[in-house]
């Protein structure tokens, strides 16, 4: 792998994520998050992306109003945003940071989710970048890595 390959976001990204359908009820939203340990789903109708609905959406939506009804529909972020693959990594960190993005979701040229890319992911990033900077540093002194 070359190093422009480690500068990608599909190196750091989440494959595959998880889904829900905007149909679906927020009840079943919070049980999705629950049992897969994810934060953010990505919001599709028919396999394309529509959305996406946090953790927060649904403790928002919560304390507004009765859950009883409500649908992912009503509390999802109707134009999430979204990236390709093959992104710079620095520029997505940098408007996720810049416009407080909880999430990017990574899209093929269909407008399918194929990944996502939280925070935390882009903290094992920068934990990555950190260790290669400690060793660079370690071999610049003389010690082995």
């Amino acid at each position: 792998m070359c190093s422009s390959d480690l500068q990608r976001i599909e190196r750091y990204m989440t494959h595959a994520p998880h889904t829900i359908n905007s149909g679906m009820p927020v009840g079943t939203a919070k049980a999705l998050m629950k049992k897969h340990g994810v934060r953010h789903l990505p919001v599709q109708v028919a396999g394309h992306l529509v959305g996406v609905v946090s953790e927060r959406d649904l403790f928002l939506a919560a304390s507004l109003h009765k859950e009883d009804g409500l649908l992912v529909d009503d509390v999802m972020t109707s134009e999430p945003y979204c990236v390709k693959a093959d992104a710079p990594l620095g520029e997505v960190v940098e408007q996720m940071a810049m416009n407080r993005y909880g999430c990017a979701i990574v899209c093929n040229d269909e407008g399918r989710a194929i990944g996502i890319f939280t925070a935390v992911d882009a903290l094992r990033a920068l934990s990555d970048k950190l260790s290669e900077r400690s060793r660079k540093d370690a071999i610049g002194r003389g010690s082995s890595p």
